[in-house]
């Protein structure tokens, strides 16, 4: 082991022994006392006295730290090759105990006419063994890396620089349209420099391109409490692999932003911490609380919009209230310095982008055809067999907005659902139940055949009951008996 050659690189507990010693026989190096009445009150013998004195002259403050062996925490009985070998079991089979590794090299060493080492040492081996090296050989890569692994965060200089979006299924169950009870999927946005949340959606749908773009809608766009001033397009979106987040759509709606889309690496979630802490600070304050006051109102559930308006009020509070790190409230440390947010001209225009699906399709002489239905306008008769790129709101197909080389040209409508809102979702589960019913009558018209056949294998004699089968006389063939000399 090297030893140190400056004070500075002494650890703390060696500098306060070295000082210490300094302490006392201080009083001798500069003729205050003698040595028989430092022995007298330290209760130090003589001769140690003067080996510090000695040691200190020569080298200062620094030779009065005490040195270190170099085969510390080593047993005198066992090598190099053992303890390489203790460490080896112990990394390569993460049930074994001390005591199986004992037992084995017991084994091994009595074999080979050599002492083995006590139990006591090799326990003492394997205390040794550093916990990150334990961490990677007995829990894999992945925990390591989530331990280990040196971080480097990115923390925006400015608002609106990287929002962080993410989703979590809440710890709570409220009635949804059936009174039935359900756990609510919450979409939060947070700006990474000031913290303030940006936008939120509360809803029973699963994370999708649809929940995440409604959630970009209401952080970008500016909300009517003057308590939630935060709004504006940002420059970053910092995002997991989700496949609601890397969908074409959210794609192309952050292309025509100019907002661009960072995801976190694929099963390590980094750097998305500010979210995920906000998503704790949720559950360890609003939801806990909920959890006591309903349980003493024996076990009532809220509905979702009691739910939606309790974490309204929650992210108002959160953000005008002081940050235990920023030491200001989120809203303004995003308001510091005048900050003037990139805002959007009007909200037809981001509903637009976010609130409907780009898609292509052919103009034909009777419309535009689009899941199984037809959408029709005048407008469409000189664009007969040309590729046009149609939008849709997913929550209300009854009409279209249909755009020829970037311009708009028509909203067509289909006359069947023109005095209707309907959305896909409602299309799908009428085709579900449609589908439903058909199965329900190839069913019943089977139940029927089988009937039929029932009955004429009774008007025949043929009950299915019986064991009774006709028998088909097989014509006996003879084998032809062959001699030994033919």
């Amino acid at each position: 082991m090297n030893q140190p050659t400056h004070i500075t690189e002494l650890s703390h507990k060696d500098r306060e022994g070295a000082h210490q010693k300094y302490k006392v026989i201080e009083p001798y190096l500069n003729n205050k006392c003698s040595l028989n009445a430092i022995t007298r009150k330290h209760h130090i013998p003589r001769r140690t006295l003067s080996f510090w004195i000695k040691k200190y002259r020569l080298g200062g403050l620094l030779a009065l730290v005490r040195k270190k062996r170099n085969d510390k925490g080593r047993s005198k009985k066992t090598t190099q090759q053992m303890v390489e070998s203790i460490n080896a079991l112990y990394l390569e089979y993460p049930k074994a105990s001390c005591a199986n590794i004992y037992r084995l090299l017991l084994k091994f060493y009595q074999n080979k006419n050599i002492n083995p080492p006590s139990y006591r040492t090799v326990c003492h081996i394997i205390s040794l063994i550093p916990d990150d090296l334990i961490t990677l050989s007995h829990k894999g890569s992945k925990i390591y890396k989530q331990k280990y692994d040196l971080l480097c965060i990115r923390n925006a200089q400015r608002p609106n620089e990287i929002w962080q979006a993410d989703h979590v299924l809440m710890d709570m169950a409220v009635l949804n349209d059936r009174q039935q009870p359900q756990r609510p999927w919450l979409t939060i946005i947070i700006d990474d420099c000031s913290r303030a949340i940006c936008g939120y959606e509360l809803s029973f749908l699963s994370p999708s391109a649809q929940k995440t773009s409604l959630c970009l809608r209401h952080s970008i766009w500016r909300k009517p409490n003057p308590q939630w001033p935060v709004l504006g397009v940002p420059e970053i979106l910092y995002t997991d692999h989700g496949s609601d987040f890397t969908s074409q759509h959210i794609e192309q709606v952050c292309i025509e932003l100019k907002i661009q889309l960072i995801y976190s690496q694929v099963g390590q979630p980094r750097g998305r911490g500010k979210v995920e802490r906000f998503f704790r600070t949720l559950n360890q304050t609003l939801l806990s609380d909920l959890d006591i006051i309903l349980q003493g109102k024996s076990a009532q559930l809220l509905t979702l919009k009691q739910l939606d308006s309790l974490v309204y009020k929650f992210i108002i509070k959160y953000n005008t209230s002081a940050h235990s790190q920023l030491g200001v409230s989120p809203v303004d440390r995003w308001q510091r310095d005048g900050f003037l947010p990139n805002i959007l001209e009007s909200i037809e225009y981001l509903d637009l982008l976010l609130l409907t699906v780009k898609k292509q399709r052919t103009v034909r002489r009777d419309g535009i055809h689009f899941q199984g239905l037809r959408y029709f306008d005048v407008t469409l008769a000189p664009y007969v067999g040309e590729p046009v790129m149609i939008r849709y709101a997913p929550s209300n197909i009854t009409s279209i907005r249909v755009f020829y080389q970037d311009k708009f040209l028509c909203e067509p409508i289909c006359t069947e659902l023109s005095n209707q809102m309907v959305s896909i979702k409602e299309v799908e589960q009428a085709r579900n139940e449609r589908r439903k019913l058909l199965r329900k009558e190839i069913k019943q018209r089977k139940s029927l055949i089988d009937a039929l056949i029932l009955s004429s294998r009774k008007d025949f004699g043929l009950d299915s009951h019986t064991d009774e089968t006709i028998k088909i006389d097989q014509p006996v063939t003879h084998k032809i008996k062959l001699y030994r000399h033919d």
